[in-house]
């Protein structure tokens, strides 16, 4: 292989990201320098572009984010987030825990970690604040646990990580050492997110109530009443339909992600229009509007990040890669604390989707080559990389927690640190134990 060519194409790549250049800027122009090189016609960029977009499953992508912006518009996810507060009751730290609580219910519907982040934080930083629990703390928190809005399906990066890895064959030298692999489908990401989700928000439940019986906030004076959380799911009993209607025809296999999606969005008009009355078309346009807004930014990164990964496969760079890796140990839990780091970092300065499609033709092949599945290393890197809504610099989900509750990044950075390392944790017990992520496929026949 061309040592050269890794030069142009990482060399390239690094250099206009620390000029500030766009992440499609940067994944572009690296690319046409390496096809330019290998004296490849540019015109074949634009029929990787188009290519990129011709799947069905991608059509899940726009149709989930509209879904999520018409519930919000909808008051759904005001009611799922008040059927989570009236479960706070007494206890030490109820308020925050019914708010990870709420980012679970909420990640259900939105499968994004910024709109998790938001939807949750208006109503909850605010009424923690009134509770006593500092600012910096309650915006910590909700930052913290807007992250499970990736992992709960449906989610975005899923939908992207099914997609970059459904191109990519394992070896015959991993197939030979390993047996046959499992194909990758979203239906199957979406089934496998859903005990590790649940296991990454224990580990944020223990650690907050760790905390708050250290910092001394407790729950509230009233009594925890079933008449209030009978009434809150009565009130908001079409909300908590939302996911079971959208993942409950998933698990049973009566449709795919693609078609849950639009599935949802029918749903979302049906209980907006008809039974809430709350949605009507300036609400429409507005969530068609952000929808448009969201869905072409990730398509833009998509066209480049295909381009850029192509280049990868198909001059065996990957393989390259994954080579180097196996030469320095051969020992699994190794390997796993190196691919989580990495993540980890990355995850601190690159948006998720960005990283998904870049890392997933370098890491899958090491994956295949260590006898991973590949289902269980999708989660496994999606889980981690939520990590990086919370972390600085980029830490998406701090920017919206600071906004909402005026308190500074780096306040509540220090104070989400605890939640950050539960978090990761959390992310070792999914990596060293498959069956957290791979029983709920097998059990459902997938």
């Amino acid at each position: 292989m061309d040592n050269l060519l890794i030069e142009i194409l990482f060399g390239s790549f690094f250099l206009l990201m620390v000029l500030g250049a766009p992440i499609t800027v940067a994944l572009g122009v690296s690319a046409l320098a390496a096809m330019l090189y290998l004296g490849d016609n540019p015109i074949k960029m634009v029929q990787m572009a188009w290519s990129s977009v011709g799947s069905f499953p991608l059509m899940a992508l726009p149709s989930f984010i509209l879904a999520g912006a018409l519930m919000e518009a909808a008051g759904l996810s005001r009611r799922l987030i008040a059927v989570a507060e009236s479960l706070a009751g007494p206890f030490t730290g109820g308020l925050s825990a019914a708010t990870v609580i709420a980012c679970l219910f909420f990640g259900a519907i939105s499968g994004s970690g910024p709109a998790t982040t938001a939807a949750v934080g208006m109503l909850m930083i605010p009424a923690m604040v009134r509770q006593g629990y500092g600012g910096g703390y309650a915006a910590a928190v909700t930052a913290s646990a807007g992250g499970l809005g990736i992992i709960i399906p449906p989610s975005i990066p899923m939908v992207i990580y099914g997609i970059s890895a459904m191109g990519l064959q394992p070896d015959p030298a991993a197939i030979e050492a390993h047996g046959q692999f499992q194909s990758v489908s979203i239906s199957k990401l979406f089934i496998a997110g859903f005990l590790p989700g649940v296991v990454m928000a224990g580990g944020l439940l223990i650690m907050n109530y760790i905390r708050c019986r250290m910092r001394g906030f407790h729950g509230s004076a009233e009594p925890l009443s079933l008449r209030k959380v009978a009434c809150a799911c009565y009130k908001g009993f079409w909300a908590l339909m939302a996911p079971v209607v959208i993942l409950g025809g998933i698990y049973s296999g009566f449709f795919t992600p693609t078609e849950a999606a639009i599935v949802a969005i029918f749903y979302t008009l049906f209980v907006g229009v008809v039974i809430y009355r709350e949605l009507d078309l300036t609400e429409v346009v507005k969530s068609l509007d952000t929808t448009t807004w969201l869905a072409g930014r990730v398509l833009l990164v998509l066209f480049a990040a295909t381009i850029f990964g192509r280049v990868l496969v198909e001059n065996n760079i990957p393989g390259v890669i994954a080579g180097g890796i196996l030469s320095l140990t051969d020992n699994l839990y190794i390997i796993w604390a190196m691919v989580i780091g990495l993540l980890l970092i990355v995850g601190m300065f690159m948006e998720t989707l960005a990283a998904i499609m870049i890392l997933v033709p370098v890491m899958l092949p090491v994956a295949y080559m260590m006898g991973i599945d590949p289902i269980h290393f999708g989660i496994v890197m999606i889980c981690t990389l939520s990590v990086g809504f919370q972390t600085p610099p980029l830490g998406e989900n701090l920017f919206i927690a600071s906004g909402i509750s005026g308190i500074s990044i780096e306040r509540i950075s220090l104070r989400a640190l605890p939640f950050a390392a539960a978090s990761v944790t959390a992310i070792f017990l999914i990596a060293c134990f498959p069956d957290i992520a791979l029983w709920l496929p097998r059990m459902l026949g997938y």
